[in-house]
């Protein structure tokens, strides 16, 4: 019920290598690249992330710390497959499980209501339940006797997510056109940490948004990180959209020349790496 703020630095230094990571977001949208980042300065390493991938997945997957990955897709949006998680699946430096968006959205529910998994449509007759995949069926036991997917929990140890507002107890909100599943990675995790770009009082929430824009509860936060422009450059609607030019010279340049240039310090040495790179080089 207390103040939870705390740095993403902090926040980062409470997660374990081996750890299962939830990520939130979607492909090139509203991802915690802040928290990204501090996570790429720690030496946590050795993770099973569960993503609806992005950069998020490309540069921990380039950096060498991803040993298994769940997911959906990985995507930049406007840049089809991200490039450094295809160069990551090319020489095989990590484990795939990939599933449906349906499959992955009940795994997350039945990760948030402890139960071990849930039945779903989804999967059936795909490549998806193949020999191997470790997926099980489960029959109905009703009278229909239909066959369903029975998609197992995505628990995880901690979440990392990122909203517009949130305030100091860990009530968070979002005020783009999606929640994504950010809610339910909250959840189903031990421990979740939510960066936004604003801090917020509480009664500040529902001043110009309806109260279903609260989309984290508090009780599913462990920490909260004001992070202004942490999704960069993925977009975060409707503060800012996408910086298209930035994702482009991301997905271009080699990943040791990229991370040397913008990633070698803090937060505050990434900014000032990228307006360098702004003036100069666009």
């Amino acid at each position: 019920m207390g103040d939870k703020t705390m740095t993403a630095d902090e926040a980062v230094s409470r997660l374990c290598s081996g750890m299962t990571l939830g990520i939130g977001g979607w492909g090139s949208r509203r991802k915690p690249m802040a928290l990204v980042r501090a996570l790429l300065r720690s030496g946590v390493t050795d993770l099973t992330l569960v993503s609806c991938g992005g950069p998020d997945v490309g540069m921990l997957a380039a950096a060498g710390r991803v040993r298994r990955l769940v997911t959906a897709f990985v995507t930049l949006d406007s840049v089809p497959l991200e490039p450094n998680y295809r160069a990551a699946r090319e020489s095989g430096s990590l484990e795939l499980t990939e599933v449906d968006e349906a499959m992955f959205l009940w795994g997350l529910r039945a990760a948030a209501n402890r139960l071990p998994f849930l039945p779903v449509r989804a999967g059936i007759g795909s490549d998806v339940v193949r020999p191997g995949s470790g997926l099980r069926t489960v029959t109905s036991p009703y009278e229909d006797g239909e066959v369903f997917v029975a998609m197992p929990a995505l628990r995880l140890d901690a979440a990392l997510v990122h909203l517009n507002r949130a305030d100091r107890r860990g009530n968070g909100q979002y005020l783009g056109p999606d929640p994504y599943f950010d809610d339910l990675f909250c959840e189903a995790a031990d421990v979740a940490y939510v960066s936004c770009e604003r801090i917020v009082d509480t009664a500040e929430l529902t001043k110009a948004a309806a109260v279903q824009t609260l989309l984290v509860k508090r009780h599913t936060v462990t920490g909260v990180i004001e992070a202004p422009n942490g999704a960069h450059f993925t977009s975060c609607a409707p503060e800012y959209a996408r910086d298209e030019a930035f994702q482009k010279h991301y997905a271009t340049t080699p990943w040791p020349r990229f991370a040397e240039r913008f990633l070698g310090g803090d937060e505050r040495a990434y900014r000032s790496a990228v307006r360098s790179w702004q003036e100069a080089d666009r």
